[in-house]
């Protein structure tokens, strides 16, 4: 079994920043990838970010230079370092992990980040 506990989100002002956690648990010595989407109303759910077990990164072009993504040093937990917030960046928010064995994604419960105007 394998959960992903989100931390993090919150009401910030335009311009301001947040720091999203999410901490894998259980059986993940095969975790692979983590990463990030989003989903705002009304809206598919994105990809914001993801980061492979090497420190390789993606990122959504919406965010690239001024969201990071990190994973802490024993590699089961990944960070988001959210700068310059807009209120286009208002989303509910989702980590997920990818497994390589069996081949499967687990995903968090979801936190809500809102930028107000």
């Amino acid at each position: 079994q394998v959960q992903l506990v989100e931390s993090g989100g919150g009401l910030v002002q335009a311009g301001g920043s947040l720091r999203l956690s999410c901490a894998a648990s259980g059986s993940i010595s095969s975790l692979n990838a983590m990463g990030w989407y989003r989903q705002a109303p009304g809206k598919q759910r994105e990809l914001v970010a993801r980061i492979t077990s090497t420190d390789s990164t993606n990122y959504a072009p919406s965010v690239k230079g001024r969201f990071t993504i990190s994973r802490g040093n024993a590699k089961s937990t990944v960070y988001l370092q959210m700068n310059r917030l807009t209120p286009e960046d208002t989303a509910v928010y989702y980590c997920y992990g990818s497994f390589l064995y069996p081949t499967r994604n687990y995903w968090g419960q979801g936190t809500q980040v809102t930028v107000s105007s």
